[in-house]
């Protein structure tokens, strides 16, 4: 599958890239509204978070934004691609399933590393602004996951150019990448508390300690995980309400 990918003219590696991430942005969006609105509150697991109604126009303007993102992070598909061509990154071939799940938590780890590092930067002075349009959402939604300002878009979706420049992954381990990445980010924009029951210490916890960090803009800026908060003292303390183990 890698040498099909690097078989590609640049024009087909745009074409796909867009498909790509159009695809999967509307089909994590939907499977999270349908568990989020449907099938958990009839199984009464969980609960939503902020019950305030959205704002005027967010999701027409969400969607908006989204495309955007869409439209960079499918054509920048041809970064990675021009790495190969260029030879500054090599894919490995037929790698074992333990060398791709051992990479893939490692992309994993670096994500989160990444999203904190950039995510602190787009809340500092000179950067607040080119954020702003995604805290435009304070009651989140699914499709709040993409809805950046380009530049936001950019330096988010750069996030697997440094590994590939410093060790041969498979093809499927970048791959996930993405899947991975916009899986977490659908929970986190879900507006929905999985596990109520479990601190927001807790990694589990992911979707309300980024709901809060909506409503309250500054901390909290990790992803799916809270140890580079924990690390930086960005954490934001838990409510009385949320201090369980």
């Amino acid at each position: 599958m890698g040498q099909a990918f690097q078989a590609l003219s640049v024009w087909q590696v745009m074409g796909v890239g867009l498909l790509f991430f159009g695809g999967i942005y509307v089909l994590f969006a939907l499977g999270t509204l349908a568990l989020t609105h449907w099938l958990f509150p009839a199984l009464g697991w969980g609960r939503p978070l902020d019950t305030r109604p959205l704002r005027q126009g967010q999701l027409r303007r969400e969607l908006k934004q989204s495309g955007s993102a869409i439209l960079i992070f499918g054509t920048g598909m041809i970064f990675p691609w021009g790495f190969l061509q260029l030879g500054w990154a090599h894919l490995t071939p037929d790698a074992s399933a333990t060398r791709i799940a051992l990479e893939i938590l490692v992309l994993v780890i670096w994500n989160d590393v990444h999203f904190w590092v950039n995510h602190r930067l787009l809340h500092t002075r000179w950067l607040r602004r080119y954020h702003g349009p995604h805290h435009s959402s304070v009651v989140v939604t699914p499709f709040s996951t993409y809805s950046f300002h380009p530049l936001e878009s950019i330096m988010l979706g750069n996030v697997i150019l440094l590994p590939m420049l410093v060790h041969d992954f498979s093809f499927w381990s970048l791959l996930s990448v993405p899947l991975f990445s916009l899986f977490f980010n659908s929970i986190g924009h879900s507006n929905y508390d999985f596990f109520p029951t479990v601190s927001s210490r807790n990694w589990l916890a992911a979707s309300r300690r980024h709901q809060r960090h909506h409503a309250q803009y500054n901390g909290n800026y990790g992803f799916q995980f809270s140890f580079m908060d924990r690390l930086f003292g960005t954490r934001l303390p838990d409510r009385p309400e949320e201090a369980r183990g």
